[in-house]
């Protein structure tokens, strides 16, 4: 069995694209076991052989040498002629602490209980229940309260999925003429923070339940905008913040099912002026067939919480339920967009 990039997709035959596809696995599993034994933090200091490797890795030499030529064939590794193995720029961002929390989201996707749920995503298609809750007999974020390793690195992975978001949200829309904004559900304020100081006439007010804004005030000082933001803590499902300009919702809505949604958008609503705006930031689907990367994720959010992802048109939708018309959608130069809406 082959599995060449280089050969363009359309030249593959159909049933051997498949196989291709489903053997994706076996990548990430490699990724997986690479992360799983600190490999890229063992070849930080230069190149090394396996044999080199394995007793301070306390594995067997010549299973991590296959292991290393695997990964080199994937770029994360690059071989010399003295059988020495060295990072690339690739293998690099698997190291601990590499922006954008690569290792995190592998340790936390390669896990155990990720995996069991994922395992469980055509049950969720047969009954439309979330797999998580076959898989673990507990809602995602309730099985993350009681296991606060798991959550650690959760969060961590969150911050390196999103984590080129804030800016990206902050430079493509303009927050100027709000004097006060509303982050729902803000957790550390890592969004909030990023706009205030793309913007430097607003104020806003971090939403969230108390545990989730924990760490919010360290990083609001270390942003430089804490004397900005008001921290008040809630349930959105009970009530927001009334009266500002502007209410955020970060990747809320697609947490869940429809009845959620509108509970949460009827709190939002309630605590509005007539002229203030709601601004949903979420990865807004392409319509058809075509690719947008969202659309794993909306399995993703299936098997997990059981919410979704949308396209434009079922954002409309929604809000239009819910008291809301869409006025525009306003991409930014990340997978996200910004959905605003006023109200009805």
């Amino acid at each position: 069995m082959t599995h060449d990039n280089h050969i363009p997709a359309q030249a593959i035959p159909p049933h051997a694209r498949l196989i291709q596809m489903v053997t994706g696995t076996w990548v990430s599993g490699a990724l997986i076991a690479a992360a799983k034994l600190n490999l890229a933090d063992q070849l930080a200091s230069g190149p090394k052989t396996a044999v080199e490797l394995a007793g301070p890795m306390h594995v067997h030499p010549l299973s991590l040498h296959r292991l290393m030529r695997t990964l080199a064939s994937l770029g994360l590794l690059a071989s010399q002629p003295d059988g020495r193995y060295e990072l690339t720029a690739l293998g690099e961002a698997l190291k601990t602490g590499a922006p954008g929390a690569a290792k995190a989201t592998v340790l936390a996707f390669g896990s155990d209980w990720f995996q069991r749920t994922w395992s469980e995503l055509t049950y969720s298609v047969e009954t439309g229940q979330t797999g998580f809750e076959k898989a673990h007999g507990m809602r995602l974020f309730e099985y993350l309260a009681k296991h606060p390793d798991d959550a650690a690195l959760f969060s961590e992975t969150m911050v390196g999925i999103h984590g080129q978001e804030p800016p990206a949200v902050a430079a493509a829309y303009d927050f100027s003429p709000f004097d006060l904004i509303v982050d729902v559900g803000g957790a550390t304020g890592n969004l909030l923070s990023a706009i205030l100081a793309q913007h430097a006439g607003p104020r806003g007010v971090l939403f969230d339940l108390p545990h989730a804004v924990a760490e919010a005030p360290a990083l609001l000082k270390q942003k430089g905008v804490d004397d900005r933001v008001t921290i008040t803590t809630g349930d959105f499902f009970k009530s927001v913040p009334e009266g500002a300009d502007a209410y955020l919702l970060s990747h809320i809505l697609h947490d869940w099912a429809e009845e959620r949604c509108h509970a949460i958008l009827d709190n939002v609503r309630k605590a509005m002026k007539p002229e203030s705006r709601l601004l949903i930031i979420e990865m807004v689907l392409a319509e058809g067939d075509a690719p947008h990367p969202g659309k794993m994720i909306d399995l993703l959010m299936l098997v997990t919480t059981g919410g979704q992802e949308r396209s434009e048109s079922e954002y409309r939708q929604l809000l239009d339920s819910a008291g809301f018309e869409l006025t525009r959608v306003v991409p930014t130069r990340s997978a996200v967009s910004i959905v605003e809406a006023v109200l009805n």
